[in-house]
């Protein structure tokens, strides 16, 4: 399978780069490129892309209001966005988690990090880092007001092997690490994750990490090293 890729900066030359990186993949290709909030989201609906790799800074529309666009945006179900941000916009980070990205990236990631993303993001996991990532998206989430991802119930709908796996994921394992850490084999931890995600109707993984951390689940102590 192809992935389409759609791509929003508001610089030229980044978007150019992005391009060319996006374009060396065999399994990828580059259905857009957008300048504005306003134009990326135009795009979007135009070429229905499997992701969106979207700037947060940009004219017109910023990038978290044009992912809260396309996210809301029933036709484009099945899109995905993954921001980028530079180490003095972290905190956007949960804002755009919220609108619904499904991870985020650094500006001065690695090539090869990069195509590794599109790939992760478009399978339809999360892109959350432990360690360090997992410890900012911890203190970012202390220190704004609960806001929550409107979802269709709550964990108390969970079972208690289902609350362990949200525990989990909302310290920034992935399923591999899910099944070693619960002795499970990785189908089944994958297989806890989707039911986790149809109980709550979320989205992605990514409001699965906000879930743990809002409703009090997994607090900024608890996230591991990395």
């Amino acid at each position: 399978m192809t992935i389409r890729v759609l791509l929003a900066d508001d610089q030229t030359l980044v978007r150019a780069a992005f391009a060319m990186l996006v374009e060396s993949a065999r399994d990828m290709e580059v259905v857009g490129e957008a300048a504005t909030g306003r134009e990326a989201v135009d795009l979007a609906r135009r070429t229905r892309p499997d992701l969106v790799v979207m700037d947060i800074r940009m004219p017109d529309l910023d990038g978290i209001e044009a992912t809260r666009l396309i996210a809301a945006d029933e036709e484009l179900a099945g899109v995905k966005v993954l921001v980028l941000t530079t180490y003095d916009t972290d905190e956007y980070i949960i804002e755009a988690l919220r609108a619904g990205a499904s991870g985020f990236l650094v500006k001065d990631t690695r090539p090869a990090e990069l195509l590794d993303a599109i790939r992760t993001v478009t399978a339809g996991e999360s892109l959350l880092s432990p360690g360090p990532t997992a410890r900012l998206i911890a203190r970012l989430l202390s220190q704004t007001p609960a806001s929550a991802p409107a979802l269709s119930s709550g964990p108390e709908c969970l079972s208690e092997r289902e609350r362990e796996v949200l525990v989990l994921v909302g310290r920034g394992l992935n399923n591999a690490e899910i099944a070693e850490a619960l002795g499970l084999s990785p189908l089944t931890a994958k297989t806890h994750v989707s039911r986790i995600m149809g109980k709550l109707g979320a989205r992605d993984r990514a409001q699965l990490v906000i879930v743990a951390y809002e409703s009090g689940m997994v607090t900024p102590g608890s996230v591991r090293e990395g």
